[in-house]
């Protein structure tokens, strides 16, 4: 009886994968041109699937968690820009900028910035410096940074001032590590001294050039408040983890606990953004490539390839930070058994912040994606969390490539199904899709080896 199954189960499903790739085939031939336009339009959606699947693999095959804030960072991101970017775009009518929004963020990454401190710097100073002297310093410097956060919030229109020069620090900083990472194990002790040098150098005439640059182009305005929007979501995301999640973990194994609260937690945050922003949808300001431009009979906007070229660089970034560096290591370690990672002297704690933070920040600019290429709403992060998951379930649940390959192929598929229906099947169709998938292919396209 399995056996009779098992196989009316394959041949259901070869007559379904025949049927959508003849379907399309026969689209491709009957109308080529409009076929282009539907296959840019499937890739362009389909990259911001695929980096919501990709932050969620990171979590999920981490700690085996379904973070329902996941979607809600989505929004964060979107809204973040429009937060930082509507009195400026709209002249002033719009007044969105409220105090009592820029000390709760301002808070929340004072927090954040407090535990890292204390766990980077607290183990290795306080056998040099006391305590009490150690714990003041750190939350000093906590308040300054999250108090320089509450000024970034609150003087949105001098963003690339007071944010353009930290952006290139910490990119400089960036470089200057992937240099000593990259070239560390290829050179001896005086080649490496050499290297350290020049990664310097090169470090610090980029932080002097990307400075100016940002600091004197009013425009990156814009593109800084990506970078902000991102990097709170981040935040929040962190610190629900350390203020909640941590401790939910501990009390209590059931998953189902967890994914209850961060149910309420999507839908608090989707009600804080409708009291602040109200419900109505929202545009974004139009970004660089806007204008289309007309390739092979198709309308291809600059800005789409943008996105689809993030998601393969979000996708290649990560890659290679999870197979090539040793939080990667710690990464995989966790997600295969979390007790014996912590056994053989991982900080399971400080790592899994590590990838909420990473998580949420990819939601995060999925969602400025989305929300420059179509008006935001309060409960827009439900809708890519649930694509997101689509995606991954897909590609396969846990494999980075099965997300970015589910993200694609479940943006081509709606965009040719509704070829011949109203746009609102889209959504329709993406969960049929999911339907199907778990009847008959449960492990994805790509199984989680």
């Amino acid at each position: 009886m399995i056996s009779y199954f098992s196989s009316a189960d394959r041949l259901v499903a070869a007559i379904l994968v025949i049927a959508v790739v003849a379907y399309i085939g026969w689209r491709v031939l009957t109308s080529p041109e409009q076929a282009l336009q539907f296959g840019f339009n499937g890739l362009s959606v389909g990259a911001i699937y695929a980096l919501m699947a990709i932050g969620f693999t990171l979590v999920y095959s981490t700690v085996w968690f379904f973070d329902l804030y996941y979607g809600a960072a989505a929004a964060l991101g979107a809204y973040g820009v429009f937060y930082l970017r509507s009195q400026e775009w709209l002249g002033g009518i719009y007044q969105v900028n409220t105090p009592v929004v820029n000390i709760i963020f301002a808070v929340v990454v004072a927090g954040v910035a407090a535990w890292v401190l204390h766990t980077t710097l607290y183990g290795r100073l306080q056998q040099r410096v006391p305590p009490p002297v150690l714990r003041t310093l750190g939350g000093i410097l906590a308040l300054v940074v999250g108090a320089y956060a509450g000024a970034v919030l609150m003087f949105p229109s001098d963003l690339h001032i007071l944010f353009g020069p930290m952006a290139a620090i910490a990119a400089a900083i960036a470089l200057f590590f992937l240099a000593r990472f990259t070239y560390s194990s290829m050179l001896g002790r005086r080649g490496y001294k050499i290297l350290t040098f020049v990664a310097a150098s090169a470090a610090l005439a980029l932080a002097l050039f990307l400075g100016n640059a940002l600091v004197s182009s009013p425009g990156s305005k814009l593109y800084l408040s990506w970078v902000v929007s991102c990097l709170l979501a981040g935040s929040v995301g962190l610190a629900l983890y350390r203020g909640l999640y941590v401790r939910m973990r501990q009390r209590s194994r059931s998953p189902l606990i967890m994914l209850v609260a961060s149910l309420g937690i999507l839908l608090a945050l989707s009600a804080s953004i409708s009291i602040v922003f109200e419900s109505a949808p929202r545009p974004l300001p139009d970004p660089f490539g806007s204008v289309p431009w007309t390739l092979g009979g198709a309308n291809i906007k600059g800005f789409n390839l943008f996105a689809i070229a993030a998601a393969f660089v979000g996708f290649v970034a990560l890659l290679i930070t999870l197979k090539w560096t040793p939080f990667g290591r710690a990464v995989r370690a966790i997600g295969d058994d979390e007790e014996v990672a912590r056994v053989v002297g991982i900080n399971t704690t400080v790592i899994v912040a590590i990838v909420f933070f990473v998580g949420t920040a990819f939601a995060a600019m999925a969602g400025i994606l989305n929300g420059h290429d179509t008006a935001i709403q309060p409960r827009m992060g439900l809708l890519l969390l649930l694509k997101g998951w689509i995606a991954s379930v897909v590609g396969g649940i846990g494999n980075l490539y099965g997300a970015l390959l589910g993200g694609f192929l479940l943006g081509v598929i709606e965009q040719f199904a509704i070829w011949d229906l109203a746009g609102e099947w889209k959504d329709v169709v993406a969960f049929v899709l999911l339907i199907l998938f778990l009847s008959f292919w449960p492990q994805g396209l790509l199984p989680r080896k």
